[in-house]
């Protein structure tokens, strides 16, 4: 019956907030008068999909990393959806750089038993973040909140790429554990190698 019930609450949660989310987009799509209704086919299937992931979740445990994957699924194609709809897709496709690394880097806290699936798996989620914030910059920048001019901004986040690789790859070598070596030495050779090209695009040398 707990099983049954947390099912059921997924299911009620899932759906209610698609349905609320669906009919946000739509009111202020068309109270701004940019409401294009062909979007509904990307939009109402998005929330949809999201809303599988729910009864998942709600059940935890294994099953929960499917619903993560479904739900992360299903809220990319509902942000589609909307900035189709509400016509922002020219500036707001940064977004679709962000989302996807922050479902990623969400799955930081998930540990995988042996301790070198977990350092690499913390080693993709921090690249994950790193590249949630790129994908902020381009953001801001197609907003024109900021302006970086000429300079090769870029190489900051190549080098905060490469301080995460390099903090994963310490703390992975305080284990006791075969082939420790091997794994540090092939996440120190590539994050050493992005930070000094890194630092070149920044400093434009």
């Amino acid at each position: 019956m707990d099983i049954q019930r947390q099912t059921q609450t997924g299911w009620l949660a899932g759906l209610g907030s698609a349905a609320l989310a669906t009919a946000m987009v739509t009111a202020a799509a068309q109270s701004t008068g940019r409401f294009h209704w062909w979007a509904g086919f990307i939009l109402v299937p998005g929330a949809l999909i999201a809303a599988c992931g729910g009864p998942l979740l709600a059940r935890g445990g294994g099953r929960a990393f499917g619903g993560y994957v479904i739900a992360g699924t299903g809220a990319l194609v509902f942000t589609v959806g909307t900035l189709l709809m509400l016509g922002w897709m020219g500036v707001g496709w940064p977004v679709m750089i962000a989302l996807p690394c922050l479902a990623v880097a969400g799955t930081y806290q998930w540990r995988a038993d042996h301790p070198l699936g977990r350092g690499l798996h913390r080693t993709v989620a921090s690249l994950a973040l790193v590249g949630a914030g790129l994908g902020v910059t381009f953001l801001l920048i197609t907003t024109g909140l900021v302006d970086f001019g000429d300079t090769g901004w870029w190489g900051g986040f190549m080098m905060l790429a490469a301080v995460a690789v390099l903090a994963n790859a310490l703390e992975l070598g305080r284990h006791r554990i075969p082939y420790r070596l091997q794994a540090v030495t092939l996440l120190l050779g590539p994050s050493v190698v992005a930070f000094l090209l890194g630092l070149r695009f920044l400093r434009g040398w």
